[in-house]
């Protein structure tokens, strides 16, 4: 398959773009947060305003009615609403990477027909992948399709799915051929709509994260038509699928470089006017040593950030850059909450102050879009392979 050009945005236009999310975060996201994350509210005024924002056609092609944004705009995106709040960013990257596959890999009937709608956040989507028995190895999935005439019959459990309650179209990942050796060559993907005989069922309860809904999704003899196999040809599914890691891991290492920010600034305002022994905490060389490494972590994971965004940018193959920035920002995302969490003392424990809601988000960073001892392998294996005796 051909590399596409770079997608590339006006100048102009992009900071007109980050001024208008930033006014948004201030005037309309900031003052909701604590709300919905304490009582693990869905945000719907939320999702509306992104909707409007035009945030669930971020990187969907322009020719679908989507901003078609490069990359690297898209991780800035994210980094600047996930240093307030990353629960939203999750909600229309899992749609994205929906689309992504959808218009990467899909038949040109299958792109005129999803993706305006996916565009306008008319439709809003999902990735499913994960099983009970299967996450970081897709290839171990258990989700069976079976042809019977013009539809598959699919059965099976997926779990851990964003946007699985409120979603309306997912991309599933099935077994068409469970005897397939290697087994990613009996694998294909679907756009599976909700249709009878697909369920949701229970809600996750989590940590953190809260808000975004995290589903168990069951589906008991459900019919897809076989027009919604994506690309039409059985057997390509696990490629199609993790044809968009590479960007969701570029997504995760934005949403840490932002809380990594977001607790830098909040352990930075707190600092200062908090005072102890007749001073500001700021004035206070232990507090200066954790400020100093909070500040040049935020900084390294947003360069590494941006390293990766511009090579998939420029069409190159970046597992490797994305799996360096995904596994280190996520890292400075957990290290640079937990040293705020000391900044703040005490008050760090009541649900009164933000700086909680940080430590418990930063967390899944190190999980979701593969582990991070996986980017390590992935790393060290791109690495080698580059550098060869």
């Amino acid at each position: 398959m051909a590399t596409a050009p770079a997608r590339k945005v006006d100048p102009d236009f992009e900071a007109q773009l980050f001024d208008t999310i930033d006014k948004w975060i201030e005037r309309d996201l900031k003052p909701v947060v604590m709300h919905h994350d304490h009582h693990d509210i869905w945000p719907e005024e939320t999702v509306r305003q992104m909707t409007e924002l035009g945030l669930f056609g971020a990187t969907i092609g322009q020719e679908w009615g989507g901003l078609g944004l490069p990359a690297t705009t898209y991780a800035n995106i994210v980094a600047r609403i996930a240093s307030v709040w990353m629960a939203p960013t999750g909600i229309f990257n899992s749609h994205l990477i929906c689309a992504m596959a959808i218009e990467k890999f899909g038949t040109p009937a299958q792109k005129a027909k999803w993706l305006p709608r996916m565009a306008s956040g008319e439709l809003r989507g999902g990735l499913a992948l994960t099983e009970p028995d299967a996450g970081t190895d897709l290839q171990g999935i258990r989700m069976t399709a079976r042809r019977d005439g013009d539809e598959y019959v699919i059965n099976g459990t997926k779990t851990w799915i964003s946007n699985g309650i409120h979603g309306h179209v997912f991309a599933l990942l099935v077994k068409t051929d469970p005897e397939a050796d290697p087994r990613w060559k009996g694998m294909s993907l679907f756009i599976a709509d909700k249709r009878p005989g697909f369920r949701v069922g229970k809600k996750i309860e989590k940590l953190g994260y809260k808000a975004i809904d995290s589903a168990e999704l069951v589906f008991e003899d459900y019919r897809v038509p076989a027009d919604q196999l994506i690309g039409g040809v059985e057997g390509q599914g696990f490629i199609q699928a993790t044809g968009g890691l590479e960007l969701g891991r570029i997504n995760v290492a934005a949403r840490g470089v932002g809380l990594a920010e977001g607790a830098l600034r909040l352990a930075t305002q707190y600092a200062q006017v908090r005072r102890t022994f007749g001073k500001p905490i700021a004035e206070h060389q232990a507090i200066q040593l954790k400020l100093g490494e909070m500040v040049t972590r935020a900084r390294a994971a947003r360069l590494l950030m941006l390293d990766a965004a511009e090579a998939y940018d420029r069409g190159e193959r970046c597992d490797m850059e994305a799996g360096m920035a995904k596994f280190f920002a996520s890292e400075a995302a957990v290290r640079n909450a937990e040293e705020a969490m000391r900044i703040f003392g005490g008050y760090s424990y009541s649900k009164e102050f933000e700086i909680e809601r940080f430590y418990r988000d930063a967390l899944l960073m190190c999980i979701g879009e593969g582990t991070n001892e996986m980017q390590r392998l992935i790393v060290a294996r791109q690495w080698l392979k580059r550098n060869p005796v």
